[in-house]
């Protein structure tokens, strides 16, 4: 997440970063750390405290929260709050489309008896094939770091995890590479240009 504070006739102090930084930790949690940027505005008019945080989060979604008071935390807190249900509402969405996603939805086989002459359909022979696409998915995994090191150093590593891959940016030429093991039981190396 890249995080932008401005400040408006405001110092940015280390402690009021930190009550910023802890407001977006609260909604960093509810998207799942699908947040891409978040850009804080704060200004000071006399005795108003005004802070404006604009969220930029996966699938184009924007999100602000505006919030005054007289002391910043308050201010703050005010803006956060409507952001988290900004993003209680977008995970809603994100969670139902999931659900509703045509393409996820397997058939349901009847069983023999009452569910059969609810007009459940069984599946053909030819659905096979169709049943298997619907099957396949991909599930995302967490964020993998690439850290630089030697293709010895990468194979050491992938001997001692239990992992099937190690990627890696190789120290000698400096690019993307991926060690991982073959059924043969040897390791092979992938190099990216």
């Amino acid at each position: 997440m890249q995080l932008d504070i401005t400040g408006r006739h405001v110092d940015i102090t280390p402690s009021l970063r930190q009550v910023i930084e802890r407001g977006l930790a609260r909604i960093e949690r509810i998207l799942n750390d699908s947040i891409v940027s978040v850009r804080v505005i704060l200004t000071l008019e006399k005795y108003r405290h005004r802070t404006e945080i604009l969220l930029h989060a996966r699938g184009d979604k924007s999100l602000r929260g505006l919030g005054e008071g007289n002391k910043w935390s308050l201010s703050v807190r005010q803006a956060v709050e409507k952001l988290e249900q900004q993003a209680e509402k977008i995970k809603t969405q994100w969670t139902e489309r999931k659900r509703s996603d045509p393409r996820r939805r397997v058939p349901r086989v009847a069983r023999a008896g009452a569910g059969a002459s609810r007009g459940a359909r069984m599946p053909a022979a030819g659905d096979g094939a169709d049943a298997q696409e619907r099957a396949t998915r991909v599930i995302r995994a967490t964020r993998y770091p690439v850290k630089p090191m030697s293709v010895e150093d990468a194979a050491l590593r992938l001997e001692e995890s239990p992992d099937a891959f190690v990627a890696f940016r190789n120290a000698e030429t400096d690019a993307v590479s991926i060690l991982y093991r073959r059924h043969d039981g040897h390791l092979g190396l992938i190099e990216t240009d």
